[in-house]
């Protein structure tokens, strides 16, 4: 008779969530650079989400070690690559992300770009587009680094604009350069270099970066799938392909690189019925200790919260209308051993406010507590600064009033 694959339940799941994620306070790290190993990923669409969910698991948090790593250091690097996100990841990372996602979006994202100029800015085509983008190496190569405003000085091309969302009540013409610098910047040919004004501000200048070692795309990919089910695990094979934003082929093969082992997870009702399938990485089948209590104040899009497709076993689906915009962008939320339990926001003189959304009963106290403190952390770091997300969640706004 052959034997059913381990079972991992809900509370285990957690208990790992906890301890890898680096938010149960005995296992946060020093330095900005483990933390992005912890989670494989920083997600960077909104400036603030990288320094916020660093602060959440530094054991010193502060803005000055983030911006160590991503521009006196260059240890932290951003790039346009899984689900064609912005996302901060360690250098030695980077090669990977480029071969195994970054470059088939730079690939996609250049022809819609070529497609784009050809319907709707006069006089431009593949040719053009290739000249000026030799342009702008050379500007960045003689001057170090500019913004795409400076470059655009530099090489007028870059002021044309083109016709976006055409026909829509929303439309609007966009500079050519500021397409360009992205495209640049997926291909791995540029970064973003510290920002003008605040670690907010998302005006900053371009610098070139020297070429990463090359990684074929199959073992690129087999080792952003390894760094993930370490981080993530167990997760189930919908779970890994929308994380990474590949095919079912691209996903499976991967998983099965890595020998990747079988698990049950929890049914509805939490037990060992009607549960999915999911996949560990081989050896990572037994429980793990479960960690003292904890609780954390997360930022919208943290990597914790954007880990998983399927999320009830720490998300309750009656919350997401609060929590989440209606593009599927999570706001700020409140955690509490390993699950979702409410929202935060941070009004305009700087006061922290919070919500609990689920009923904690015996644990109300505890964790209320716990909460507290923790948005006491956060309150004395960010000190003078002033955070509204860039995707803005219903809670988030009603907690601002």
């Amino acid at each position: 008779m052959t034997s059913q694959p381990p079972f991992i339940s809900d509370e285990q799941r957690r208990a790992r969530l906890g301890g890898r994620h680096l938010l149960d306070p005995a296992r946060r790290v020093d330095t900005v650079e483990q933390v992005a190993d912890g989670v494989v990923v920083l997600h960077a669409s909104d400036p603030a989400t990288v320094y916020l969910s660093a602060g959440a698991r530094l054991t010193d948090p502060s803005a000055a070690e983030v911006e160590r790593a991503l521009y006196e250091d260059v240890t932290l690097v951003k790039l346009l690559s899984m689900r064609r996100t912005l996302f901060a990841v360690t250098e030695e990372l980077a090669p990977y992300v480029s071969s195994g996602a970054a470059r088939a979006i730079a690939v996609k994202e250049r022809a819609a770009l070529v497609k784009h100029l050809g319907q709707f800015a006069e006089g431009w085509d593949e040719p053009r587009l290739a000249r000026t983008e030799q342009r702008v190496l050379a500007a960045l190569a003689a001057r170090g680094e500019a913004t795409t405003a400076e470059l655009s000085e530099l090489v007028p091309a870059l002021r044309d604009t083109m016709l976006m969302a055409a026909g829509k009540p929303y439309e609007a013409r966009q500079s050519v350069g500021s397409r360009l610098l992205r495209l640049l910047a997926s291909d791995g040919h540029v970064r973003r270099c510290r920002p003008r004004g605040s670690w907010l501000s998302t005006s900053y200048p371009w610098a070139l970066v020297d070429p990463w070692p090359e990684v074929p795309v199959r073992e690129a990919k087999a080792e952003l799938v390894r760094r993930y089910l370490a981080a993530y695990g167990p997760a189930t094979v919908e779970d890994v392909k929308w994380w990474t934003g590949w095919t079912l082929g691209d996903t499976r093969t991967a998983l099965a690189d890595l020998d990747a082992r079988p698990v049950r997870l929890a049914g509805p009702d939490g037990g060992e019925a009607g549960g999915a399938s999911a996949l560990v990485l081989p050896g990572d089948e037994d429980e793990v200790a479960l960690p003292a209590s904890w609780a954390a104040l997360l930022p919208a899009l943290d990597p914790t919260m954007m880990g998983w497709r399927g999320r009830d076993w720490y998300l309750r689906p009656q919350d997401v209308p609060l929590l989440f915009d209606r593009a599927g962008n999570p706001g700020p939320t409140l955690w509490w051993n390993g699950r979702v339990v409410g929202g935060w926001a941070q009004r305009a003189d700087g006061e922290l406010v919070w919500r609990l959304l689920a009923d904690l009963g015996a644990q109300r106290a505890e964790a209320e507590a716990a909460i507290a403190a923790q948005a006491g952390r956060l309150a004395a770091w960010l000190g003078e600064v002033r955070v509204t997300p860039r995707f803005r969640t219903p809670l988030e706004r009603e907690l601002t009033k």
